[in-house]
């Protein structure tokens, strides 16, 4: 089976980041409009986030690129990436995104999956490490001057969905375990790499409430896929305590979730889900639950023990689910503007 490097496609995939970013339409807003005053269009709502079809596929797509300028100080499109951001990022135009946020009844915009990826996107410009990066080259001065401009001016944003998170996680009873944006395994796992680099008290809210919600959950029944996933609820949550447990709790946690993986049951999770018609934007998520679950396995292979036979199982998952999506990451708008982020993040974590 062949060997995939995020290396090989960093080029395509900032191409087409770059081709859809600042495509206005077609757009599918999250809008509460309280009066005649907030028929506005995208780009007048959200100066920077308005492109890629919908808010959060923007700010993954951005989230994309800040990760390529920190992992492949080589890019060929680096300066012309490091321009644009520039063009976006600015004072006003995180002003008017707050300010967004700050309406009536727009207190659950984008949550959590939205909330998450913007603090995921944050803890990019803030990270020390370059994981993906196998020559450990540093990125270049203009790369690291450029993201602590870019960190000073989101902050502003930045904090107001991490006290949206503060806000919201006390009073979030349940958590929410479908295979689609408001599953909230997803969000905590990305959240925390934010948390865990700026903010102790976020850090410690979502470990209270991973806790509460997810450890003595046991014998994960895998009633997946449903038809328009693009998340593994069993998976997800799986790595969201990876990230958030240390090793002697998670082993054992992750025992009683899955005692059956070393039979490669259940055997849903192994087999990538089918993709019947790429020009439907529901069915299309199936690509994504691909490489989700792609990212998934190869994290969660990597944290068990030497030796563990689960752990070439994962491997193998990964490939398969890796090789099943990654030819279909381009083709069709539905999935064109949102696949690459997580073909990147199943390669790069």
């Amino acid at each position: 089976m062949r060997t995939y490097h995020a290396g090989d496609y960093i080029d395509h995939f900032t191409s087409l980041v770059l081709g859809h970013i600042d495509r206005e339409y077609p757009n599918k807003l999250d809008h509460v409009i309280n009066d005649a005053a907030q028929l506005k269009s995208p780009r007048q709502m959200h100066p920077i986030f308005y492109g890629s079809f919908d808010w959060h596929s923007s700010v993954h797509g951005h989230w994309l690129l800040i990760r390529a300028l920190r992992n492949y100080p080589r890019l060929g499109l680096a300066a012309q990436i490091r321009e644009l951001l520039d063009a976006r990022f600015t004072p006003a135009n995180v002003a008017i995104e707050v300010e967004y946020l700050g309406e009536q009844r727009r207190e659950t915009f984008e949550r959590p999956y939205g909330w998450a990826w913007l603090l995921k996107l944050a803890a990019e410009l803030k990270a020390t490490t370059n994981p993906a990066n196998a020559s450990h080259e540093a990125p270049s001065p203009e790369t690291l001057n450029a993201f602590a401009r870019w960190d000073a001016a989101l902050a502003p944003l930045t904090e107001a969905f991490a006290s949206r998170f503060l806000k919201f996680l006390p009073k979030a009873t349940y958590p929410i375990r479908v295979g689609t944006h408001h599953n909230t395994a997803f969000a905590l796992a990305l959240t925390h790499d934010y948390a865990r680099l700026a903010s102790k008290p976020l850090a410690g809210l979502i470990d209270s409430t991973v806790r509460r919600w997810y450890l003595a959950d046991a014998n994960y029944p895998a009633w997946e896929p449903d038809g328009s996933d693009f998340l593994s609820p069993g998976l997800c949550e799986a790595e969201c305590m990876r990230r958030i447990l240390p090793p002697a709790e998670f082993l054992p946690w992750f025992d009683r979730f899955f005692p059956n993986l070393a039979k490669s049951e259940p055997a849903t999770l192994f087999k990538p889900a089918i993709v019947s018609d790429r020009t439907d934007g529901h069915i299309t998520h199936l690509d994504g639950l691909n490489l989700s679950r792609a990212w998934c396995w190869r994290s969660l292979g990597n944290a068990l023990p030497e030796g563990d036979p689960r752990r070439s199982l994962a491997e193998q998952a990964y490939k398969v689910h890796l090789e099943s999506a990654l030819p279909h990451v381009t083709g069709d708008y539905a999935g064109e503007h949102w696949l690459a982020t997580f073909a990147m993040l199943a390669m790069t974590e």
